[in-house]
């Protein structure tokens, strides 16, 4: 069984899904990708403990205190390659940027593979099912390009900023 509730952000409405036990998803609005990653069968209910818990760390993070990850239980639903991505995205230090690049050197070490394509990173990256929690926003192109969020540049450069990231010389 899946469990929503809705959360009013700074940045618009979220919309957060669970499982009897851990947070399955977060999606920013209509994102890209939300029908791909989102359980069917989602029952609204507002007082589920994983979800109360969910909006308490979101009040906390948007409150810049930026709390850890470790707070919440987290089951992303998707495949080995995707889940071993997301975990290297949660990772990622709140207010750090990394890029696609390494974090293909990162799955390709992992994996004990020679490289890995940071194409398939980023196809990943996207699919995140769990934005902002684990923290797909910090993740950039190279040459500091802005790239490659399901929830829009827009979003990610917001996201971004509240961090504190000094995005001076980053392009679109």
């Amino acid at each position: 069984m899946y469990y929503s509730t809705n959360y009013k952000s700074p940045l618009g409405e979220i919309l957060i899904a669970s499982n009897e036990n851990s947070i399955v998803g977060l999606w920013i609005g209509k994102q890209k990708y939300i029908t791909e990653t989102m359980p069917k069968d989602i029952t609204g209910m507002d007082s589920h403990p994983i979800l109360k818990e969910a909006k308490a760390w979101l009040d906390d993070y948007f409150a810049d205190k930026k709390p850890e990850l470790s707070r919440l239980p987290l089951a992303p639903i998707g495949g080995e390659f995707r889940q071993l991505v997301w975990k290297i995205l949660a990772e990622i230090p709140y207010g750090k940027l990394t890029t696609y690049g390494s974090i293909a050197k990162e799955v390709a070490k992992r994996m004990g593979k020679d490289r890995m394509s940071a194409r398939a990173i980023g196809g990943a990256v996207g699919h995140n099912p769990i934005s902002i929690i684990i923290p797909c926003h910090r993740v950039v192109g190279v040459n500091k390009k802005l790239t490659g969020y399901a929830g829009g540049i827009d979003m990610k450069i917001k996201l971004l900023t509240h961090e504190g990231i000094d995005l001076t010389g980053y392009v679109i």
